[in-house]
């Protein structure tokens, strides 16, 4: 029957309405809208779901097994058992035992809220969407997301409503690594963009990733953020832009490994040369250093958008956890990246890559290293240990570690 409609066979049996739309359906019937393919005669339903197993698509499949046609569904069933035997993964759960109630997913009017941590110094952050479910429990989903590549990690947990409101409350609680509660239809949009990343810079999927996609109804869509123009106050904000690196939540934050390397080796070439100098000298020449460093890196245009992007998301954030004036700092100095301004020069770029120093010094107060590279790296994780607590790690619900 499928191959009929695909080479326009006539089909005398049935009506040429109904054939037509199955025609229109068979070239890619794993695309197949659900509501079309269940309102043809049943003999052409069955060919566009055959259709779909065959491309190894099993979302016609599981819109099907709730078909009121009995005869549909059983083969809707029957389906999604032989795409799962393949390797397939099925977003539906497989089919409960008599002992296991099914936990349908609600469609209530008022979605619970995610949440969201604050970005850190390599773009990566946590997203938790919660869904409730029938019975009362709430699914978690978690998603570690990078500004660079899009979605990296993803876990699932279930969860009891009294535990999803610990979770809420612990995560949200004070501190640098607090994080805040988002609508569900911000945290929606929050994944298309970070999916479509993933699709942009050919990052692959995490496992499960694709089911948990159709659960939600969330399709992959390249959203880049646009950032406003300058305004009036802009540069006077800006000045205190070096204050941005005393909160606790952009402590941690470095250069990449990259450019503390090529740090380190400007501080060697500066120790090491022959001219006369007092001690406090060396050291402003060390620091001048630093700020033509931190300028020749700000000067690539990819690397402003990508840390006006970032300052742009910590200033939403710390809006939100009620921190006005530093807010009021990152976007001015996100508007002045995003749009290439760069007189005077940013003081948050040249304290970046004073603290790179530190991490520098900190490399030379390891001598016992035998890889420079080791003990710098060992160093640069030990100035981001600097913004978190003494305890041990703190983790998400389901075990994400927080950025």
């Amino acid at each position: 029957m499928l191959d009929a409609l695909r080479a326009g066979t006539p089909l005398p049996g049935f009506p040429s309405d109904a054939v037509e739309r199955a025609r229109s359906l068979a070239a890619e019937p794993g695309s197949a809208p659900s509501a079309d393919v269940e309102a043809l005669p049943e003999p052409l339903a069955l060919a566009l779901l055959e259709g779909s197993v065959l491309e190894g698509r099993p979302a016609l499949a599981e819109a099907l097994a709730g078909s009121g046609n009995k005869g549909l569904a059983k083969a809707a069933k029957k389906a999604l058992y032989r795409l799962r035997s393949r390797g397939v993964e099925i977003a539906s759960p497989p089919r409960p035992s008599a002992a296991e109630a099914p936990r349908p997913v609600v469609t209530g009017p008022e979605p619970l809220p995610a949440l969201l941590t604050s970005i850190d110094g390599t773009g990566e952050r946590v997203l938790e969407i919660a869904r409730p479910l029938r019975g009362g429990g709430v699914e978690a989903i978690q998603f570690l997301y990078s500004d660079e590549q899009g979605v990296q990690r993803l876990q699932v947990v279930e969860l009891s409503r009294g535990e999803y409101r610990r979770v809420v409350k612990q995560a949200t609680s004070p501190g640098p690594d607090a994080a805040v509660e988002i609508p569900h239809a911000e945290a929606l949009e929050r994944l298309t963009a970070a999916v479509g990343l993933n699709l942009r810079m050919r990052t692959p999927f995490p496992q499960g990733l694709d089911a948990v996609l159709r659960h939600l109804g969330v399709q992959a869509r390249d959203v880049p953020l646009e950032i406003p123009p300058p305004e009036p106050e802009d540069e006077r904000l800006a000045y205190e832009g070096h204050k941005l690196h005393e909160e606790p939540e952009m402590r941690g934050w470095l250069p990449p490994v990259a450019e503390l390397e090529r740090l380190a080796q400007k501080v060697d070439e500066l120790e090491a040369s022959p001219l006369a100098l007092t001690m406090a000298q060396r050291n402003e020449e060390i620091i001048q250093a630093a700020h033509v460093q931190a300028q020749a890196f700000f000067a690539a245009p990819a690397m402003r958008q990508l840390h006006a992007s970032r300052l742009w998301e910590m200033a939403l954030h710390f809006e939100r956890t009620g921190k006005e004036h530093p807010a009021q700092v990152a976007r001015a100095e996100a508007r002045r990246l995003a749009h290439g301004i760069t007189e005077p020069p940013s003081r948050y770029a040249e304290r970046l890559f004073e603290k790179a120093l530190l991490v520098t010094m900190a490399q030379r107060a390891a001598p016992e290293a035998e890889n420079p590279a080791e003990a710098r790296a060992r160093a640069r994780a030990a100035e981001q240990q600097r913004a978190q607590s003494a305890e041990a790690e703190r983790r998400s619900p389901g075990g994400i570690i927080l950025p």
